[in-house]
């Protein structure tokens, strides 16, 4: 083999080792970003699914203080019918 084929083959050999890094260098980076990105849907799901807990609690609470306010309006006109309401002026003596 001559300098010259030899010069080659170590510049060829020269770039290709230089371009495997790039690829790898690149492939960190992608990969890393990829986990940034799983990351912050991750996060995100976590927050929106918090937001949507609190909401349902709410709602929640909300049903259930219009229920027992339904079922004391009930009670009271279930008592005013009988005449039993201690707040009904007729029952007062």
């Amino acid at each position: 083999m001559s300098a010259n084929q030899s010069f080659n083959a170590g510049a060829t050999k020269g770039h290709a080792q230089a371009k495997t890094q790039e690829w790898v260098e690149s492939a960190k980076d992608t990969a890393q970003t990829a986990r940034d990105h799983v990351a912050d849907a991750a996060n995100s799901t976590s927050d929106s699914a918090q937001q949507k807990k609190e909401e349902a609690s709410g709602f929640l609470q909300q049903t259930g203080e219009q229920m027992m306010n339904m079922a004391h309006g009930a009670a009271e006109t279930v008592k005013n019918t009988l005449g039993m309401n201690d707040n009904n002026p007729t029952t007062r003596k």
